[in-house]
């Protein structure tokens, strides 16, 4: 049974990405029916799915914590593709959509993720243990970037409103450049076995025995598959945007709700990899994911807009308002209370998911 399954799953993984392109090929800058738009949806979950497939491949060739670096790395590259693609086609409308896709990235991520994994971790198996060292580097790091790219613009006074200046805004993206390539330096060289996964006696797991590992050929094939499939998620997910605006239009929700949406849908891979680890037993992946995921979207989309900017005739508004800004700092506090111990109980999951369910319920209704 376990041999006709493999091929099956073979089959559909490989196929989706390559339906997902050839989709995005024929829909692109195109105004879709109905019903194309339900074809687009649904191909575009099965992307997401096969993503998390061919990153899981990967992540079993590289181990930890490379393997969830690749698939943080991946999505964020080509979600601030996206964003930047919808802010040169939006003009002026589109002058906070870098600002609320990267705080909704934060909060589905520090929240949505982490809560999730916390809570199915320690439902499951009594307590969610990780590495406390790694995960405070790692949310350190992610509120040090939010602070300084999401924050201090709504303060500065050398332009009006929440924006930086050209010399502001140039600091902030090298700032995020050179902390995300320090903490990838941190990660991957220095203090690998931090962001390794635990046992339950606080020993590092450095090789997973349950399953033999990849060949470098189909390591290889995953990653270009991962790749065609993030491509293809992004893009018809571009595709549906209009549909996604209008509905939100027609709804009457704040035009910050399109930015949730888009980061809902990029970081479907991300959620399904996170919870799948958590299931195993596996929490700091899942922390990995989650908070690498944060630090990747703040750390590359920065500085990929500011670098827009100069052809962007509209203004960049990086700013956040002051309901926001509360949430972000209650969600640093409670986040550094639950990574001190090492470990985590159901409470802690559902205090991240109520911080996750009101910055939601506070982007319909503000």
């Amino acid at each position: 049974m376990t041999a006709r399954r493999r091929p099956l799953t073979a089959q559909w993984t490989t196929l989706v990405p390559l339906l997902a392109a050839v989709l995005l090929v024929f829909t692109w800058g195109r105004d879709l029916p109905a019903g194309v738009v339900v074809l687009v949806t649904l191909v575009l979950a099965g992307a997401v799915l096969a993503a998390v497939h061919h990153a899981e491949v990967v992540a079993h060739r590289v181990g930890e914590p490379f393997g969830s670096l690749v698939l943080a790395v991946a999505v964020t590259i080509i979600e601030v593709a996206l964003i930047v693609t919808l802010m040169i086609d939006g003009g002026d409308k589109s002058a906070t959509l870098a600002r609320d896709t990267v705080f909704a990235a934060v909060m589905i991520t520090c929240n949505g993720i982490v809560g999730l994994c916390l809570l199915v971790a320690s439902l499951r198996h009594g307590t969610a243990v990780f590495n406390p060292e790694g995960t405070g580097a790692a949310l350190a790091t992610v509120a040090t970037l939010a602070t300084l790219s999401l924050v201090l613009p709504t303060f500065t006074t050398s332009k009006p409103g929440p924006e930086f200046s050209t010399v502001q805004l140039t600091f902030a993206a090298l700032s995020s450049l050179i902390l995300y390539g320090l903490f990838v330096t941190t990660q991957t060289r220095r203090h690998r076995d931090y962001f390794l996964p635990i046992t339950r006696h606080g020993e590092v797991i450095t090789d997973e025995e349950h399953a033999e590992a990849p060949s470098a050929r189909t390591a290889l094939t995953s990653l270009g598959l991962l790749g065609l499939a993030l491509v293809g998620v992004v893009g018809l997910a571009k595709g549906v945007s209009p549909t996604i605006e209008s509905g939100v239009e027609a709804a009457g929700l704040p035009q910050a709700v399109v930015g949730v949406i888009i980061a809902l849908l990029v970081l479907l891979p991300e959620t399904i990899a996170a919870l799948r680890s958590a299931r195993r037993d596996r929490v700091q992946t899942s922390l990995n994911l989650a908070l690498g995921s944060a630090m990747a979207s703040i750390g590359l989309t920065i500085p990929a807009v500011a670098l827009a900017s100069v052809w962007l005739s509209g203004p960049l508004v990086l700013g956040l308002g002051a309901t926001h800004m509360v949430l972000l700092a209650l969600t640093v506090v409670v986040a550094s209370l639950t990574v001190v111990p090492g470990r985590a109980t159901p409470l802690q999951g559902g205090v991240h998911l109520v911080l996750f369910a009101a910055y939601l319920e506070l982007a319909i209704n503000p």
